[in-house]
């Protein structure tokens, strides 16, 4: 697109490059081997909507700021209750699940074949040191990565995206957010990014009233948009 002019490409983490759900779910099956599918799965969804109310209350100023690895020692100790689990440090190793989550099949290669056009920013509501496992266990590649954590709330507060803006030195609208989540792109938008939608199973799907610069089904297709061949 001629007329899309990026100097940097800003990226979310959780469920845009890494599936989240596959290394919840493999955390969750080692804590409990027994587990059939469905007990597994209303396992997950206890830890989801830990973390989504958590981080809601953060956001709301219900609650002192926490980072996520903090966050996810609370969603690992409700679940293990549910399953039964005391063991302290059956717990911890539950809770370090969140930091080894599987790439999507196209997220190394997709990554590699745009860092050679584009300076690209990780922008991620994972803590600092949560997000450098993260990115060890996925192989991710990053010209510069960053975490909410810095600016102790989570996205989508406008602070949160603020910090991708400051470290590229451009203005907004020369940035690409890159994101599976349509909450998290309107939250880039409002501060006047531009923005890609990558489809992903584990995503946030766009409204009708969405209006994103890119919809792309994977990122060797938004390297193809962005005539990156």
């Amino acid at each position: 697109m001629a007329e899309l002019k990026i100097d940097a490409l800003v990226f979310d983490v959780l469920g845009t490059l890494v599936d989240e759900p596959a290394g919840l779910r493999a955390g969750i099956r080692a804590l409990g081997p027994s587990l059939d599918a469905a007990g597994t799965e209303r396992l997950l969804l206890l830890w989801q909507q830990h973390i989504e109310r958590e981080q809601r209350r953060i956001l709301d100023g219900d609650r002192p700021y926490l980072p996520s690895d903090a966050l996810d020692r609370e969603a690992a100790g409700v679940v293990a209750e549910a399953a039964g689990v005391a063991d302290p440090a059956e717990v911890e190793a539950l809770a370090r699940s969140a930091r080894r989550l599987p790439p999507w099949p196209d997220t190394v290669a997709g990554l590699a074949r745009l860092a050679g056009h584009f300076p690209l920013i990780g922008l991620s509501n994972a803590s600092r040191t949560a997000l450098l496992e993260l990115n060890a266990h996925a192989g991710l590649r990053w010209h510069q990565a960053l975490s909410a954590e810095d600016a102790r709330t989570y996205k989508p507060d406008p602070a949160v995206y603020r910090l991708a803006v400051t470290v590229a030195g451009r203005p907004p609208e020369r940035l690409l957010m890159v994101a599976a989540h349509a909450w998290d792109l309107r939250g880039a938008q409002a501060l006047g990014l531009r923005t890609a939608y990558v489809a992903r199973p584990v995503g946030d799907p766009p409204a009708a009233s969405d209006r994103f610069d890119l919809y792309a089904e994977d990122l060797a297709d938004l390297a193809g948009q962005l005539g990156v061949s």
